[in-house]
């Protein structure tokens, strides 16, 4: 090889290194744009420190241009971020969101989920959301192999609660994603201690979430204590749920307690949570 032939091939090289930096960069301008952003609500804003969504989603191995599912995405915290970025770097946000084909779901949830899209349709900030049912009899969450990740935070001790759901929805996941796509979870976390039987206290064992998506077909890829809180004693009367955001002071439907001693539990903050990345093999 001529000393010009090696010297031309050395400078693509170094271009191609270069243009794969700008990208990382790019993707990380966007994204850090995105949760920076002063549009998001203000309560969200503030739980950032307790939930650290730049370095979770780079954890996770979100990029730009990628077709990324949240399912059930609660108060839509991830939505915020993730709508705004993938309407900025030419992506696909999709919420799995009640399921109004299932006809015992109730008016509640028909009307939390008109709320929730009402609520991202300014397309200037958010793109084009696009939404999919989900829930314990709904079909596919879209086309098969046709996601890069499928993200679910702080859901997976709800589908315990409800025998076969938490296979069912991993195999949803699994359909959906590419071979080698991501599964993104975050969930409140039992460990050390044993989980509760079906997780009723809202704290799973890493081994359960580990356990299900193995069987469905993905393979752990990464932990990350990103989002690990060692003061979580996690032995509180009302469960998860007695801490921040929550701050339960009572057991379901009772009135909140006036005279409940809240400052022991504000202290710990939220909760100890996994924070797990899972391949798609087969």
């Amino acid at each position: 090889m001529t000393a010009s032939r090696r010297k031309a091939l050395g400078l693509a090289a170094a271009a191609l290194l270069l243009t794969a930096s700008q990208g990382a960069q790019a993707a990380d301008t966007a994204l850090a744009r995105a949760v920076a952003s002063q549009a998001r609500p203000a309560e969200d804003r503030a739980r950032d420190g307790a939930r650290h969504p730049v370095e979770s989603l780079t954890f996770w191995g979100v990029k730009p241009g990628q077709t990324v599912i949240e399912v059930s995405p609660g108060g839509g915290y991830w939505t915020e971020i993730l709508a705004p970025y993938a309407a900025a770097t030419k992506g696909r946000y999709v919420a799995g969101v009640t399921d109004l084909a299932n006809p015992k779901i109730s008016e509640g949830a028909r009307k939390g989920r008109a709320d929730f899209e009402a609520r991202f349709t300014n397309s200037a900030r958010y793109g084009k959301v696009e939404y999919v049912g989900f829930g314990a009899t709904s079909g596919p969450l879209g086309k098969p192999g046709s996601a890069d990740m499928v993200l679910t935070a702080r859901n997976i001790h709800n589908w315990l609660w409800n025998p076969g759901m938490l296979a069912k929805v991993m195999t949803d996941f699994n359909a959906v994603l590419k071979p080698g796509g991501v599964l993104a979870i975050e969930e409140h976390r039992s460990d050390p201690r044993p989980q509760v039987p079906d997780a009723r206290d809202g704290y799973v064992a890493e081994a359960t979430v580990i356990a299900a998506a193995e069987a469905a077909g993905f393979r752990l890829a990464g932990r990350s204590e990103i989002n690990a809180n060692p003061k979580d004693t996690k032995d509180h009367p009302f469960g998860v749920w007695t801490l921040p955001p929550s701050r339960r002071s009572a057991g379901p439907g009772a009135q909140p307690a006036p005279d409940f001693d809240r400052a022991r539990y504000d202290a710990i903050g939220e909760s100890d949570r996994m924070t797990l990345r899972f391949v798609k093999v087969r």
